[in-house]
């Protein structure tokens, strides 16, 4: 393994585009406002600096530049999976593999990319025989193994439509989203294992064959070897059942001559979901070329994760933990694009439930020899109080930058990190932390290898989104808090909603508050260095006094305490009342809530933030309620304490805990009472 690449991954592309382009740019500042101002000359500088391929050629970079209706790349065409395959042989022949992964089991495996190529075309093939055509949609039940990677490649090199739900969901979870895009085929596994636990999952396979009448064909993974003809759990089964193992055998003169279908560039390539805590799941439809275009300039310039074959980083591992449920997943499974090995790993981070073990990951990553690291902030703030100490890993050395995202990460938690890369012998620990979405499957805030870091900021705004912190007036401010928005059509942005009758839904989303700007419902603070920090859901927001603040900011200061492991704060403004704030915390085993540690919390916060934000109640609960992908739900819990009832405000089935919340229903319910 060679130590850090010699040059970041942003400083080649600057020096390609002096070089090629004879463009050069004295600060990141200026590039930026080249790359949202001169959108088709950036777009383009992306397309030839990766090495896009099309047997024909696009007649505009950005035929209309409207948001929503940007048409991209206009006679282009383009198939993600055929991005991928491209590095099979050079990849080979530097001996790297396509991806390494494990499992809670200690079932390690080596996917080559020969081997990854022939197991696409075998199902390809198999997809193709069973009648999928462009535009068929193909859903998935299966966890974060290389199957799920094969069975998507697959499915989008013939042209169907790719949608996964993770097997820790519910049943109704599931068909929440799947009933919406009416699939023809479901691949899916017999169970999984977590926290140290089986979980046979077959009885929900047939559960959803039955609500899902356009199945006519099922593939079963044999994840924990169990029998998978399904009939034991339905009779009247419509739909054909094969073991996926047979479908992904093949390997003959078809398979090795098999390549993937050039498709349209705006050819849908797979739907994603909203987190659904209100109503339906939002079905939301990438297409392929905007979203491999974003993939790699987010990837190679931003997450400087080169290419591993490439003499600058030789033998890049590439790791993000992450279940097949939230978008990281396809985040990572992106990292095949650039020609780099994936690294992934299946099961808790955490350990068990009686034996918590934070190492579990860690140790995992020392092992692989991993050098991009990438988990959920949570997963850090998580290994900082259970006081993990990674010099006992000396493997991690390989290790050269950490990536998070999904909330805002605490200044502690990234300090802590950076103090035991430090105790590693590697001082210059890169953090690429990041803010982006499912709703454009990639990032509007990240990193650049060559700038200052601070703790608890990200570094810069993305090469070629135009996004600003805009006050009420519709303003872009700086150095204060305002709405995210984007004022400039991004290639990934969604082409539509799937079923959405008249992009209602899709408008209503992105486009209410500001016609034709994008508003993504985060609060951002842009400083004057051009460093951002978020602070919480737009919508979940805090209003004392006139003050406006996002949460983050309050579980910076209350989390910071070493007996708190969770909180949640609402704040119940409502038009002519007065406005009340309770603060929810979850503290370490054997601690109580008394006065001495009230005010333990109350000077905590007065301390970080200002007495204005001292919270009406502190109470003291058994979990916060959080979403699949990790996420605190402080809006439906806000909603609940309004008023409204428990299924408007939010889907058990999208939820990790939704046994928690009959505890809020009953404080609702007796604050309801007072309030009469």
């Amino acid at each position: 393994m060679s130590q850090a690449p010699l040059v970041p991954q942003i400083r080649l592309y600057q020096n390609w585009l002096r070089d090629q382009r004879g463009m050069s740019f004295d600060s990141y500042d200026a590039l930026w406002r080249w790359s949202i101002t001169d959108l088709e000359a950036f777009w383009q500088s992306i397309w030839d600096y990766f090495d896009l391929q099309s047997p024909t050629p696009h007649s505009a970079v950005l035929a209309d530049r409207r948001m929503p209706g940007a048409k991209w790349f206009a006679g282009a065409q383009v198939n993600y999976a055929q991005q991928v395959l491209r590095h099979v042989a050079a990849a080979d022949a530097a001996g790297l593999p396509a991806v390494i992964s494990s499992n809670e089991r200690g079932e390690d495996r080596t996917l080559s990319w020969p081997g990854l190529r022939q197991q696409v075309a075998s199902l390809a093939l198999h997809l193709q025989g069973l009648g999928v055509q462009p535009g068929d949609r193909v859903a998935a039940y299966l966890p974060n193994i290389p199957e799920a990677m094969v069975a998507f490649l697959a499915t989008v090199s013939i042209g169907g439509v790719w949608s996964i739900c993770a097997p820790d969901m519910g049943t109704h979870a599931v068909l929440d989203r799947f009933k919406q895009i009416e699939p023809k085929v479901l691949i899916a596994c017999d169970g999984v294992t977590y926290a140290g636990r089986d979980h046979d999952r077959r009885a929900v396979v047939a559960e959803m064959c039955k609500a899902l009448p356009t199945v006519q064909h099922v593939l079963m993974h044999a994840n924990l070897g169990l029998d998978l003809s399904l009939a034991a759990y339905a009779t009247d089964l419509r739909a054909t059942v094969v073991a996926l193992s047979a479908a992904t055998a093949r390997n003959d003169a078809e398979t090795s001559a098999f390549e993937p279908l050039w498709l349209p560039f705006d050819h849908p390539l797979w739907i994603v979901y909203s987190s659904g805590t209100t109503g339906l799941p939002k079905p939301i439809v990438h297409g392929h070329g905007g979203t491999l275009i974003v993939a790699l300039a987010l990837k190679g310039l931003h997450n400087d994760i080169g290419c591993s074959y490439a003499a600058n980083s030789w033998g890049e591992r590439y790791h993000w933990y992450s279940s097949t449920g939230w978008v990281m997943w396809n985040a990572q499974t992106s990292g095949l694009l650039g020609g780099t090995t994936c690294v992934i790993y299946d099961g808790n981070p955490g350990g068990t439930k009686d034996k918590p073990d934070w190492a579990t990951l860690w140790r995992f990553a020392a092992e692989r020899g991993v050098t991009f690291f990438g988990a959920g902030a949570a997963f850090f703030a998580n290994c900082m109080k259970a006081h993990v100490d990674l010099s006992q890993l000396p493997g991690l050395k390989t290790v050269r930058a950490l990536g998070t995202t999904g909330s805002p990460l605490s200044e502690d938690a990234q300090r802590w990190g950076t103090e035991q890369f430090q105790r590693l012998g590697n001082p210059d620990i890169w953090w690429c932390n990041i803010s982006g979405g499912t709703d454009f499957a990639g990032a509007f805030i990240g990193g650049n290898r060559e700038m200052p870091q601070t703790p608890g900021a990200m570094q810069c705004r993305l090469l070629g989104c135009a996004v600003e912190a805009w006050n009420e007036q519709g303003q872009a401010v700086v150095g204060e808090v305002g709405e995210l928005v984007c004022s400039q059509p991004i290639p990934s942005m969604p082409q539509y909603f799937w079923g959405d009758t008249g992009n209602a839904r899709y408008l209503s989303s992105y486009f209410d508050m500001y016609p034709g700007v994008w508003r993504h419902g985060d609060w951002l603070k842009v400083g004057a260095d051009g460093s951002c920090i978020i602070y919480g859901r737009s919508d979940a927001t805090i209003n004392r006094h006139g003050l406006r603040m996002g949460t983050s900011e309050l579980y910076s200061a209350v989390e910071a305490l070493p007996e708190v492991l969770d909180s949640l704060v609402v704040d119940l403004e409502y038009l002519g009342r007065e406005s009340y704030m309770p603060l929810f915390v979850v503290l370490r085993e054997g601690i109580v809530l008394d006065d001495a540690m009230r005010s333990k919390l109350v000077d905590a916060i007065k301390t970080a933030l200002s007495p204005r934000f001292v919270p009406n109640d502190i109470l003291q609960v058994a979990e916060v309620p959080r979403t699949l992908s990790g996420k605190k739900q402080e809006l439906p819990i806000k909603k609940l304490l309004l008023g409204q009832p428990l299924e408007k405000v939010v889907n058990k089935e999208a939820m990790a805990n939704p046994g928690c919340l009959d505890w809020y229903v009953a404080f609702a319910k007796a604050r309801a009472t007072q309030a009469h």
